[in-house]
């Protein structure tokens, strides 16, 4: 494939093209997401899914063969007859850059068109106003792409997921990383410095989205995504389709009112979930156990420094027996219980995928999760609702954000598609 290739199918200039080049050219775009997203396919399958016929769509197959977009990758299987000839996107056909931000880490990763990281870097970085997050991110993610070797013509813009009250369509995070938003929104700032498509989301609704593409929900009407991770989050789909909500917010589970009077959560309110069911929740329990003399493998493992306490490490301790981290775990699984409880009686949905660092705690959280269920839940709906974890592994954000971009930007030259055939 020659470098502009990619380029030139997705900002090519219809000006003066035929309505009948202008609708083949959307129609190929069309392909190119749906094998983005299905990955291998038959030319059947295609012809299905955009009502076309076998030797319009073989023509358009052949044409993005031509181009170096596609590959034939072997054969199906027969359903009678000769086995139909499968084929996928070329690996390398483009990329994007994906961010992945937490409270204390930031993870950066080049992702290709086969969803294989190319090269990744993670920096350890704490959530902070004092943090001038555009050149922060920029001068990371160049260096990034200038080690990936990677011709910047196939990079098709930048995903970020991050944590907070995070409006995609205001590319603003309303709640994390305020300075420098007022004049421009951080959206617009990163794509300005990037001189890239740049596209924000809420890291629970990237789990999600990753989730709804290529883990256990896809092909799915109803599902519920919980991502633990140092907070709670929630994405949801019904109808299969995703729910963002009037300002792109919904899915704050994790500050859903649940302890009376309770302790005062860092979004300003007392008694949130995500002040006894979540990462920080757990380590938080954990510090002021060990201080009050509890006896447990993490005093060996954290040699006193309470500041190195973190999920992972009390998964660990958990994993080797150590009882404290166990109960821990059960603690937080039952708390959790109680909210999810909640949402099931109010969605009804088929399926609840759990994802992020305390799912890694697999039976020490799922355990007590079901048993609170089982204690709290009306048993005509939790009957119906399977609870499961995420198969996706740990980046599974960093594959929603991936998503997005490829979602916004080919969306973006489909919208032509009305302007330029009218």
């Amino acid at each position: 494939m020659t470098l502009l290739k990619i380029h030139s199918i997705l900002y090519k200039d219809l000006t003066n093209t035929s309505n009948v080049e202008k609708k083949k050219h959307f129609q190929k775009l069309r392909i190119l997401k749906y094998l983005y997203l299905n990955g291998v396919s038959t030319n059947a399958e295609m012809c299905s899914t955009f009502n076309l016929s076998l030797p319009t769509s073989m023509a358009l197959i052949n044409q993005l063969t031509d181009e170096g977009i596609i590959e034939k990758q072997g054969q199906g299987k027969s359903i009678g007859g000769r086995k139909p000839d499968l084929y996928a996107l070329k690996k390398n056909t483009f990329f994007v850059l994906s961010i992945s931000i937490d409270r204390y880490n930031i993870k950066l990763a080049i992702v290709d068109n086969s969803h294989s990281i190319i090269l990744e870097e993670n920096i350890p970085s704490k959530i902070s106003s004092k943090v001038n997050i555009v050149d922060f991110l920029f001068e990371y993610a160049n260096n990034l792409i200038e080690s990936s070797k990677i011709e910047t013509e196939k990079l098709l813009g930048i995903g970020i997921s991050m944590p907070g009250l995070v409006s995609s369509k205001e590319g603003k995070n309303f709640t994390y990383y305020l300075t420098g938003q007022e004049s421009e929104s951080l959206q617009a700032a990163l794509k300005k410095r990037f001189d890239k498509p740049v596209y924000i989301l809420n890291d629970a609704k990237s789990a999600c989205l990753a989730e709804f593409r290529f883990g256990l929900a896809k092909d799915k009407k109803d599902v519920l995504v919980i991502s633990m991770d140092w907070g709670v989050g929630l994405g949801i789909i019904m109808g299969g389709k995703m729910h963002t909500g009037v300002s792109g917010f919904a899915g704050e589970f994790g500050h859903i009112p649940i302890v009376e009077d309770g302790e005062l959560c860092h979004c300003g309110k007392r008694g949130c979930l995500e002040t006894i069911a979540s990462g920080l929740a757990l380590v938080k329990k954990a510090k002021n156990g060990l201080i009050s003399g509890e006896n447990s493998l993490l005093k060996m493992m954290i040699e006193d420094d309470y500041e190195r306490l973190d999920p992972e490490l009390i998964i660990e301790a958990a994993n080797r027996g150590d009882q404290f981290s166990i109960n821990l775990l059960s603690e937080i699984g039952i708390n959790l219980g109680k909210g999810i409880a909640i949402l099931i009686q109010i969605f009804n949905p088929e399926l609840i995928v759990v994802v992020g660092k305390i799912a890694e705690a697999k039976k020490f959280i799922t355990t007590p999760i079901q048993q609170s269920i089982n204690t709290y839940c009306m048993i005509q709906l939790k009957e119906k609702t399977k609870i499961s974890l995420s198969n996706l592994g740990r980046d599974s954000n960093l594959l929603g954000s991936t998503v997005a971009v490829v979602n916004n930007v080919i969306k973006k030259h489909l919208a032509m598609e009305k302007a330029e055939l009218n």
